[in-house]
């Protein structure tokens, strides 16, 4: 999947973020710029990505597996 980034720079309060561990479960994490990343909810994931006024999404791709997606999403 080709990625474009944007040109301009982001001001954004929040990046939630869903990634694999090594073992393939889900992780999932709330981001605030300038402090450490907080692990939360798959529910709290999931209402976030539903209610919140996304400003950009970014997929992360694993190299050699093309069907592996992980998701960044900035509010």
């Amino acid at each position: 999947m080709k990625y474009i980034p944007s040109p301009i720079p982001l001001q954004y309060q929040v990046a939630y973020t869903a990634t694999a561990n090594k073992s393939g479960r889900m992780q999932y994490h709330r981001i605030r710029p300038g402090h450490s990343k907080l692990r939360i909810s798959r529910q709290e994931f999931i209402k976030a990505y539903n209610d919140s006024p996304i400003l950009a999404m970014r997929p992360l791709q694993h190299r050699g597996q093309e069907a592996v997606f992980e998701l960044e999403f900035f509010v």
